[in-house]
């Protein structure tokens, strides 16, 4: 086996994401699509490059002898927080210790951070994995549901103003990082910019921001306070054309505040992995996104 760092290439981007459907195949049939949509694989590629541009110390592919990819794994540091954006190795190539090498690569780029966060899946292999890494696992919860005009109708209006998020709030999206998980994600904002839509709150009462992607993922929201993070929750979702599928992912016990507007709005709820932490304790009020923590 050959562990190498990933490059910023169209060729590594497409030798992880062979891995990445290898590894969750099944996923596109749970979430009820007919294979992976060609947008949503660019978006893909475009996330793994970004991590490969800004963090090559921590993104790695492991490579057989003929040079088919086997696992890959991705990490970031920011501001002292470190995190595990992906670990994956396809069934063919599990059990052989490919994962723990791309683990043990990616934990190294992380040593000296103060902080780190994984968004873990159901894996008990995974939990256990991350466990042995020093990590707390808190469970997560997932909040689901189809958007319709009952939606709207029981969701009551945000408590406040909600603005559309531009590229000129990145200050503002790094000073509320700073004091909700401890790090800035930065240079991570200006692609998110480029693939999601922004709200943004900011106001006496403090500040806040979440994305929102068309096809309905609310991913990455942080807030001061919990009364923003609920009107930002509740804008979200509101601004979701009906007949959306909407997911929230990721929420621990002390997101109770998202919990209730998932609630109110109509969606299920479910268990769903780990958020697993080191050095800090769930930060709050905050839904990290999968791949940018």
């Amino acid at each position: 086996m050959i562990l190498r760092q990933l490059r910023d290439t169209d060729e590594d981007a497409e030798d992880a994401w062979e891995v990445v459907a290898a590894a969750f195949g099944d996923a596109a049939a749970l979430a009820g699509k007919d294979g992976w949509p060609p947008g949503y694989i660019a978006e893909i590629h475009d996330r793994h490059r970004h991590l490969a541009r800004t963090d090559p110390g921590g993104c790695w592919i492991a490579l057989d002898d003929a040079g088919m990819p086997l696992g890959v794994a991705l990490s970031a540091r920011r501001e002292g927080t470190w995190g595990l954006a992906l670990l994956a190795v396809p069934p063919r190539a599990q059990r052989q210790g490919v994962g723990r090498e791309l683990l043990a690569a990616a934990l190294l780029y992380g040593r000296g951070c103060l902080r780190g966060i994984i968004c873990g899946s159901e894996d008990p292999r995974a939990a256990s994995t991350y466990r042995r890494a020093g990590f707390a696992l808190h469970p997560a919860m997932r909040l689901r549901g189809t958007v319709g005009p009952e939606t709207k109708e029981r969701l009551s209006p945000p408590d406040g103003a909600v603005h559309e998020g531009v590229a000129r709030h990145q200050d503002l999206l790094d000073s509320v990082d700073r004091r909700t998980r401890g790090g800035a994600h930065g240079a991570d904002h200006e692609l998110l910019l480029r693939q999601r839509r922004l709200l943004v709150v900011d106001d006496l009462a403090g500040s806040g921001y979440c994305y929102v992607s068309e096809d309905g993922k609310v991913e990455l929201l942080a807030a001061t306070s919990r009364r923003l993070a609920k009107r930002l929750l509740t804008a979200a979702l509101l601004c979701l054309p009906e007949g959306t599928d909407a997911r929230v992912a990721a929420l621990t016990a002390e997101q109770q505040w998202a919990v209730d507007v998932g609630l109110e709005a109509g969606l299920e709820l479910s268990t769903s992995g780990y958020v697993c932490l080191r050095g800090m304790p769930p930060p709050m009020p905050y839904i990290p996104s999968g791949t940018f923590l």
